[in-house]
């Protein structure tokens, strides 16, 4: 069965790129089995001196559940199964390494996120996990 990583990071582009590429289904033999990726940035400076990694942890994984929310609201009410991953790092070097050791067959990402004017033609993050990754990535528009 093919494997697919959606990273999604909670912008409107990210939503949408879940809901074409599902609209795009019938390309499969079979149905994907569909992950849900939100990367978290690791907090700043000495955070860690005073809140402990207990909170901190807490604190990625209430921030990336937000940002995935809209994402699993739009596969909830069409039913499809999906899991869902929180992880903290560099997005898009985390994108690809979680890819990789969880072997993936496909990245499904939209060509912009939260990044704004970062990157006129890709978004910032897309454009460097086309960079880094082995695995094909698949942009949806």
């Amino acid at each position: 069965m093919l494997k697919v990583l959606l990273p999604v990071d909670g912008s409107e582009n990210s939503t949408k790129a879940v809901a074409d590429f599902i609209q795009c289904g019938g390309w499969f033999r079979e149905n994907p089995e569909l992950h849900l990726l939100n990367v978290q940035y690791p907090l700043d400076g000495n955070v860690s001196l005073f809140i402990n990694q207990a909170d901190i942890k807490q604190y990625h994984q209430e921030e990336g559940l937000k940002s995935l929310q809209s994402a699993r609201d739009f596969l909830d009410r069409t039913g499809i199964t999906y899991q869902y991953h929180i992880t903290v790092g560099d997005p898009a070097g985390m994108i690809v390494r979680f890819a990789a050791e969880k072997g993936y067959d496909l990245i499904v990402m939209g060509p912009r996120g939260r990044g704004g004017l970062k990157g006129l033609l890709l978004g910032s993050v897309t454009n460097k996990v086309m960079q880094l990754s082995d695995i094909p990535v698949l942009l949806v528009k």
